[in-house]
């Protein structure tokens, strides 16, 4: 069975050796290129490694398979005599587990621990998912605060710290802009910074509430003015017909000094002076 082998051997070394002796120079050349592009090109992509500067990242293939990343969206397979070294180097990364128990954040109304929320995430407040409904935790858009907690649009945007909110579509019309929905607790003791109680926030309610009785009165007047106006011109009418004079002729009157006649209209003090051949 050696012999075998070595004869196959030795018949595999002469195969290549009449392979190179058949090769021209030039084709021995292009072929030395290629050799030392790919070498160039596979060490490049093992050194810009775009996650970790201080290593390579191993991926598993499966079946005790594993290959190497070479960050440019690449996986190269060690070399026989490098593999040992190139593991040996390898740093895996590894994803942190998900939190099932023992997180710090409680509910602030039930007490449950919990590791997420939706309160949570969009307005760092420690409401679970599960007391989230309630009513008092509700969302309030950005009109119905303004008019609810008497507030302004610098209150929100740029009065520190501006208040958290989320976007989403309009759902009365999604050609709309788009609404900004706040926490409501947060923007009721934001009011309460600016006005200082709910005595002076009920005040100034009330004290919008009149400003806007005043409006609608003036609005009102303005409007009966305007239609009084209009019921006086359109009863007064301009008499834009074009009147023709009628001249009485027997009436005549003679001016001996300038030699000239002159006769006046019937219906009106119109008259004209004319001379006669």
């Amino acid at each position: 069975m050696s012999e075998v082998n070595e004869q196959s051997s030795s018949n595999k070394d002469a195969d290549e050796s009449n392979v190179n002796n058949t090769l021209t120079d030039k084709q021995r050349a292009k072929i030395e290129r290629n050799r030392q592009r790919a070498l160039l090109l596979r060490s490049a992509r093992l050194t810009s490694h775009p996650y970790a500067s201080d290593g390579k990242k191993l991926i598993s293939t499966g079946g005790g398979g594993r290959m190497i990343d070479s960050g440019g969206g690449f996986l190269l397979e060690p070399e026989d005599d490098e593999r040992d070294e190139e593991i040996s180097n390898i740093r895996l990364v590894e994803q942190p587990a998900p939190i099932i128990d023992g997180s710090e954040d409680r509910c602030s109304e039930c007490f449950k621990q919990f590791s997420d929320s939706y309160l949570m995430k969009n307005f760092d407040v420690q409401i679970c998912d599960g007391c989230r409904d309630w009513e008092k935790h509700k969302l309030i858009t950005k009109t119905d605060a303004k008019q609810t907690y008497c507030l302004k649009d610098c209150d929100f945007d740029m009065r520190q710290p501006t208040l958290k909110f989320i976007i989403r579509k309009n759902p009365h019309n999604d050609r709309w802009g788009d609404m900004k929905l706040y926490y409501m607790k947060q923007v009721h003791k934001r009011s309460m910074e600016i006005w200082g109680s709910e005595e002076k926030l009920e005040e100034q309610k009330e004290h919008r509430e009149e400003h806007k009785e005043k409006l609608k009165c003036k609005r009102f007047e303005k409007r009966i003015k305007d239609l009084r106006q209009a019921v006086r011109t359109s009863t007064w009418h301009k008499d834009l017909s074009k009147h023709e004079h009628e001249y009485d002729s027997e009436n005549e009157t003679y001016d001996e000094e300038d030699d000239v006649f002159t006769k006046k209209c019937k219906t009106c003090e119109h008259a004209v002076t004319y001379e006669k051949m």
